[in-house]
């Protein structure tokens, strides 16, 4: 069978293992080529055998106007597509309001879990590299899953939440751990230069740099919002 691609240029298809996104950008209230790209999928699916779980399919609302308008639910194979207002997307807890907060909270609350062996392990007095190891395998791998992503526009709360976790740790094994913002800090520059040599990545074309060939140009917003929920672009 072919492969599905989207129909319109205003959609975004993202697809991962068995796990298909429509992303659709709605502008001046016309939700045509968004819906049509769904029942598109809905359709292609059924031509290639593919069973289409519609309990299982959600839609994510993202609407910062004053006046938002009435939002029609999504119906596939007769069935209403269920409007939520998080959802969870490879690990990430995205929100409507595009705030982190949840993510944050489902992150600490299995990073919690961590000091209790780290302390059982500190008891058994095993070397500061095994401690070190069990650290950043345990504790930093889930604290700064996908952090090039949310990190920037996370809340200052959150952020001081996470360090907490750091902090906890260095207090058992007696070792120093890179802060938080120090691995977002070095995550990020080579997340960039890997979007950017990859002609075929979704952002490819978002990544474009200055004449100095140091920083990546700021993207252009029509509003503040961008600006004041994200940090400036890292150096190569």
């Amino acid at each position: 069978c072919q492969c599905w691609e989207d129909a319109h240029g205003s959609n975004t298809i993202v697809k991962f293992a068995d796990d298909t996104t429509v992303i659709g950008l709605i502008s001046d209230n016309d939700e045509s080529a968004y819906r049509e790209e769904v029942q598109h999928l809905a359709v292609w699916c059924a031509d290639n055998n593919l069973p289409l779980n519609t309990k299982k399919t959600k839609e994510l609302i993202v609407d910062f106007r004053k006046k938002t308008g009435t939002h029609i639910p999504i119906h596939i194979n007769g069935t209403v597509v269920e409007r939520v207002a998080s959802f969870k997307f490879l690990g990430v807890h995205i929100s409507g309001d595009l705030s982190w907060t949840l993510n944050t909270s489902s992150l600490l609350k299995k990073a919690h879990q961590r000091p209790f062996s780290l302390r059982r392990l500190k008891k058994a007095h095993l070397s500061p590299q095994i401690l070190e190891n069990f650290y950043r395998c345990t504790i930093e791998s889930i604290l700064t899953n996908c952090i090039s992503v949310w990190y920037g526009s996370c809340s200052v709360a959150d952020r001081k939440s996470l360090q907490r976790v750091v902090k906890t740790a260095q207090r058992i094994t007696g070792s120093s751990f890179p802060t938080i913002v120090a691995v977002r800090s070095k995550r990020c520059p080579r997340r960039a230069r890997s979007i950017e040599k990859d002609s075929s990545h979704p952002s490819h074309i978002l990544f474009a740099l200055l004449l100095s060939g140091r920083r990546y140009r700021v993207l252009r917003s029509r509003t503040s919002r961008f600006r004041n929920r994200n940090s400036a672009p890292p150096e190569l």
